[in-house]
């Protein structure tokens, strides 16, 4: 989903749209919450929506007839020509789960340098860097 939207980004797309999953609905709308994205909405069709349908209309009810074909469609954002979402890099990979105490956190939103439990660092946020955490209560910014 990263690579998707910095391509999006750097393409001056003012819509796009991901896979329906759990995770990319949770990831946008905390994303959406962070002034990323102008809009979401979830949509069985193809074809992307109009501003109209997606401030006026309720969100579509996913059943087993419609759960394949459902998209999750995102309104990016720009400011005097430039995205406001520009990269985004992942910490986590699938063969490499990174993992840090609560404690940590605070430390790495100052913009320290953080030691994680699979021996290594992440680098500590700079202004303007977002950091979005996965945890069993959602996705946190």
């Amino acid at each position: 989903m990263c690579s998707h939207l910095q391509n999006c980004s750097k393409a001056r797309l003012a819509l796009t749209s991901v896979k329906n999953t759990k995770y990319n609905l949770l990831l946008a709308l905390a994303m959406h919450r962070s002034g990323l994205f102008s809009g979401v909405c979830r949509s069985p069709d193809y074809s992307p929506p109009r501003l109209e349908d997606m401030v006026s209309k309720p969100p579509q009810i996913v059943t087993q007839s419609n759960v394949a074909r459902m998209r999750i469609w995102l309104g990016l954002k720009y400011l005097d020509g430039e995205p406001i979402f520009s990269t985004a890099a992942l910490i986590t990979k699938p063969g490499r789960v990174v993992s840090t105490g609560i404690h940590k956190l605070g430390d790495l939103a100052q913009g320290f340098d953080t030691e994680v439990s699979q021996g290594g660092t992440i680098r500590g946020l700079n202004v303007g860097e977002l950091l979005f955490l996965s945890t069993t209560c959602g996705i946190l910014e």
